[in-house]
């Protein structure tokens, strides 16, 4: 155990256009969760986010009232940093960095920036190429440019590996569209969609169709993480993070990494073992998923990593309706990224703490344990939340 517990959620609306700025939104949701845990601005001492966010946390503690900081920090790859900051604001109460901690992730991901689009390089300091910009050089020049792109070749790899189908990828899309359909707080909530809809969408990076990717869309979530001792006197019944961890794979250069394997997810298969070592848990203890769905296809190899599967087994669990609805594995039961929003895998945990409140709107029986990851294919995080000590 960590020590430490998640006592408040708070998100904005999610949408394709949020109509203000990205700094209002992070005040929103910041001021929501707070409202949530039952405590005051001036109790957070410490904010921590991820590098890829746009608001300067003094920003942000500025307009949420929070009147001083002792904890102030950012984890870096994007969607793989949102379980890291919960991490992080563990280790920051364990060690007495700080007392409560807010971890937000705020984006205008539709109508300001898309992620979906190649970006020009040379944005470092003074118009210099940074580290990052140059390992990129090596795959942009051959349209390995975008997220799709990359993640192609290794949904490709897979393939062929272990025999898989476009319509085992589809699978999971139809799986997280249906679970959102009754999310009323999803994009696509009551727009369910077929298997044949699926094969009916256009390719975006062969294999990778339309509806194998996550959306680009606008909102907030933030989370109040503090000790489990104070969390058991505040409003809301803690998600007690029983571990977290965060794992980066050898020869990383960017998402599926050439130089890696591409059938597999390392970065997934390292925090996978430090999570059941510290937490004491192990698969078979698991009643929910959160797992990133930023590409369909990445949840499988994602099921295998965990231990749910053995490799090249995941096609079969998902096809006999484990991670469905009424499943013995329900995966991302708000609609994940590809149904709900894409908000960095920030809006997953915030799933997990109402599957363990027992307010989520489709609730699992039992959700006593839960594992939630946030990136794969890229250095990436994950945590075990549970219900009680």
């Amino acid at each position: 155990m960590t020590g430490a517990a998640i006592v408040g959620i708070g998100a904005t609306e999610f949408s394709k256009d949020s109509g203000r700025s990205e700094l209002r939104l992070a005040t929103e949701s910041v001021l929501t969760a707070i409202a949530d845990s039952g405590l005051d601005p001036a109790d957070v001492d410490g904010i921590v986010s991820v590098t890829m966010d746009n608001n300067d946390v003094s920003s942000v503690a500025r307009a949420v009232g929070i009147p001083g900081l002792s904890c102030f920090w950012q984890v870096p790859w994007g969607g793989g940093g949102a379980c890291g900051c919960v991490q992080a604001a563990a280790a920051a109460i364990a060690t007495g960095a700080a007392e409560v901690v807010v971890c937000f992730r705020a984006m205008n991901e539709r109508s300001q920036q898309r992620f979906g689009r190649p970006k020009p390089g040379g944005s470092g300091r003074g118009g210099l190429v940074t580290s990052r910009e140059a390992d990129l050089s090596w795959a942009t020049p051959f349209a390995c440019a975008t997220a799709a792109t990359a993640m192609a070749l290794s949904a490709r790899r897979y393939m062929h590996e272990y025999g898989a189908t476009s319509e085992d990828f589809g699978r999971v899309s139809v799986a997280a569209r249906d679970f959102a359909a009754t999310n009323p707080n999803a994009w696509f909530y009551d727009k369910p969609i077929t298997l044949v809809d699926h094969q009916a969408s256009r390719l975006i990076s062969d294999p990778l169709r339309l509806l194998d990717c996550c959306q680009e869309s606008d909102g907030a979530v933030a989370l109040v993480v503090t000790s489990a001792e104070r969390a058991r006197d505040l409003r809301q019944a803690p998600a007690y993070i029983a571990a977290a961890a965060q794992g980066m794979g050898p020869q990383v250069v960017n998402m599926a990494s050439p130089y890696g394997d591409l059938a597999r997810t390392p970065e997934t298969s390292l925090v996978a073992e430090q999570l059941w070592r510290r937490s004491g848990i192990g698969p078979a203890d698991i009643a929910a998923a959160i797992v990133y769905d930023h590409f369909s296809f990445a949840v499988l190899m994602q099921l295998e990593a965990l231990g749910f599967c053995a490799p090249g087994e995941a096609a079969g669990f998902v096809a006999d309706g484990h991670t469905s609805r009424g499943g013995s594995l329900p995966v991302n039961p708000h609609g994940g990224q590809i149904g709900e929003a894409y908000i960095h895998g920030f809006n997953g945990i915030a799933e997990a703490v109402r599957q363990l409140r027992r307010t989520a709107v489709n609730q699992v029986d039992h959700a006593d344990t839960i594992v939630v990851t946030s990136g794969s294919h890229v250095p990436t995080s994950g945590l075990v939340l549970t219900k009680e000590l």
